[in-house]
């Protein structure tokens, strides 16, 4: 169920890599003013008008408003959200900063599997994912 006062940061629970960085994001949201979703939940795509490609293909962050952002946009918000100041956002709106930005992030995201993670969200016992 979503807290509708929270960013809801939807990320690939199947990856360890992606897990880390949740965790850091949780680490540093000391308010807890985040909401963490991994998209092999059940409904979890459809509830935020997304499909499970999408999903796969980059993280989501959804503001309460219903906005939704992807890709290093959405990493920035978390960023912001997890540490209570607007730093990474604004950065991000310089054309040659936020192009950097989503090349980066697609070349992550292209080679996650090779940096070093924890253990996927998905694979814990207890998990939210589906089967």
């Amino acid at each position: 169920m979503q807290d509708k006062q929270k960013l809801v940061f939807i990320f690939d629970g199947n990856c360890g890599f992606c897990t880390a960085c949740v965790e850091v994001f949780r680490l540093l949201d000391r308010q807890r003013h985040l909401q963490f979703l991994p998209f092999q939940a059940p409904d979890v795509p459809q509830r935020y008008g997304l499909t499970v490609t999408q999903c796969e293909q980059a993280a989501w962050a959804i503001l309460p408003s219903g906005q939704i952002y992807r890709g290093a946009q959405a990493i920035n918000l978390a960023l912001d959200t997890s540490i209570g100041l607007s730093l990474f956002e604004k950065v991000s709106h310089s054309r040659a900063i936020g192009n950097l930005e989503e090349c980066v992030y697609a070349w992550i995201v292209a080679h996650r599997r090779w940096f070093p993670g924890t253990r996927p969200y998905c694979q814990r016992p207890g998990s939210a994912c589906g089967t």
